[in-house]
């Protein structure tokens, strides 16, 4: 016999929801030790409760190291990104559209007065615009390459960037819970 399905609900009965939170809230901090000696990553849990007790769990003993290292993290992926949409934008703005090519050809058949052509001049007009098209369709495609290589590089860049970060925070104080007056220190090993 199973367990059965729990429903994924708010728990109407204060005392049932503090037994439900004193459980779950271990059982989570279980996990993420867990998590953290078996993969061998950094993990950090914080759980404010329904009174605004403050309960934490770091396996580098300093949540705030790691706080830290996701928000310059973050900071560093919106730098990155933001260099690619202006390298992308300064890339392309200087090519024509094709609507632009397009009224440039229509121009200069208009200011060549193309009711005089003759057709050996308009195959040759139509085999420079091929010409023109097969250009700029190749230097599109060594354009969409550079910017795959480009984009290699930086994941490269934020590959080694979180490998560094990882080593710069083993030094910090351990984290801190503070319950009502009292000031405890908590050692996970």
């Amino acid at each position: 016999m199973g367990r059965r399905k729990v429903e994924i609900k708010r728990i109407q009965d204060k005392n049932s929801r503090q037994v439900a939170f004193c459980k779950r809230r271990k059982g989570l901090l279980k996990k993420a030790k867990a998590l953290s000696i078996l993969c061998d990553v950094d993990v950090a849990a914080v759980i404010f409760s329904n009174s605004g007790r403050l309960h934490e769990f770091s396996n580098t003993n300093s949540v705030t190291g790691i706080l830290q290292r996701y928000k310059s993290h973050v900071e560093a992926e919106k730098e990155i990104s933001a260099e690619i949409q202006v390298a992308e934008h300064s890339k392309y703005s200087r090519f024509m559209t094709v609507g632009e090519l397009l009224q440039r050809t229509e121009r200069q058949l208009e200011e060549t007065n193309a009711d005089g052509l003759t057709v050996t001049d308009l195959i040759h007009w139509e085999n420079e615009l091929q010409t023109a098209i097969i250009q700029i369709r190749s230097r599109k495609t060594n354009m969409m390459l550079e910017s795959v290589k480009g984009l290699h590089k930086k994941i490269a860049r934020i590959k080694k960037n979180r490998k560094k970060m990882a080593t710069d925070f083993t030094d910090l104080p351990p984290p801190h819970i503070i319950c009502g007056q009292q000031r405890v220190t908590l050692n996970f090993f």
